[in-house]
């Protein structure tokens, strides 16, 4: 006997409005949800879908060709709404620093042809043997101030995400949406913004106010969802759960940014094996209908 009860079953959420149409009018596709379908199969699901909008990673994009990817999403019809990633600014070797503000231009170049205006940016965690977190954040904000006319002139937003305090030694030294838009504030807001993502803030009792502090001042470049179920896997990074499979309150923080004044796109990125394990066009249709039954 462990003396640990069995948990029973989530009750399952039931839309707000059944009997209305499904609205996916502002639903997006992170390209790591269906991490098993090429470029072309995910513009030729979400077409078939009618979902209009997608996110995408520069590694598969750079495999398949800049402007390949770009013409492609064109002919499709469907609008990146981000691309990612760009960031990790937190080394403090010269050489390591240079390299990283290169790579983020390029990055800025690609989210330029793709026709997005946002570039996610994860800032990076602390470099081997540094334990001060304070001036490894003050990197972050003296990379921006190299990058943000750069990204200006290209019509691209620098949008900086927060990630859950689990990553901050080795991914993300800015762990909450106050931290980030500490940074963001230093810039003006069409040159960089934040991204509110409830699978990293769900947890926080301050990132409401944050929110609507973001919302006020046009900082949100990006909103994501994913849901937080646990146990966490080993590694935790590849644990997001599936809309509606955990605990997170998605259709209150919608209406959150909503609220906020935001009125982008709804995207939704999961990274979980056991989805990219099925048939891409299923995962597809089950996400549409986990939007509409919990987010909408």
């Amino acid at each position: 006997m462990t003396g640990i009860e069995p948990q029973e079953p989530r009750e399952r959420q039931e839309p707000q409005n059944p009997r209305e149409p499904r609205d996916l009018t502002r639903l997006s596709i992170n390209q790591e949800t269906v991490k098993q379908w090429s470029l072309p199969e995910l513009a030729a699901g979400c077409t078939a879908a009618g979902i209009g909008s997608v996110g995408l990673w520069r590694a598969p994009v750079q495999e398949y060709g800049v402007e390949r990817a770009a013409r492609l999403m064109r002919d499709s019809g469907l609008t990146v709404t981000s691309l990612c990633r760009g960031g990790f600014f937190t080394a403090r070797d010269p050489e390591l620093r240079a390299r990283a503000l290169d790579d983020n231009r390029a990055a800025l170049d690609e989210a330029a042809e793709l026709a997005t205006g946002t570039l996610v940016l994860v800032s990076g965690g602390l470099p081997a043997g540094d334990r001060d977190i304070a001036a490894a954040r003050e990197r972050v904000a003296d990379a921006l101030a190299e990058l943000a006319p750069y990204a200006a002139e290209r019509g691209v937003r620098l949008a900086l995400e927060p990630l859950h305090p689990m990553y901050a030694s080795d991914r993300c030294v800015i762990s909450t949406l106050g931290q980030a838009l500490d940074i963001a504030e230093r810039f003006p807001a069409e040159q960089v913004g934040v991204v509110v993502d409830t699978y990293h803030l769900w947890w926080d009792d301050l990132a409401p106010a944050h929110t609507a502090r973001a919302g006020e001042g046009g900082r949100i470049a990006a909103f994501q969802l994913a849901d937080w179920v646990t146990p966490l896997p080993e590694g935790v990074l590849l644990g997001r759960g599936q809309l509606g499979d955990g605990c997170i309150d998605l259709r209150g923080w919608r209406r959150r940014v909503d609220a906020a004044g935001y009125r982008g796109a709804v995207e939704v990125e999961i990274f979980n094996p056991a989805l990219w394990a099925r048939d891409g066009a299923e995962v597809l249709a089950e996400v549409a209908e986990r939007y509409v039954r919990h987010a909408l």
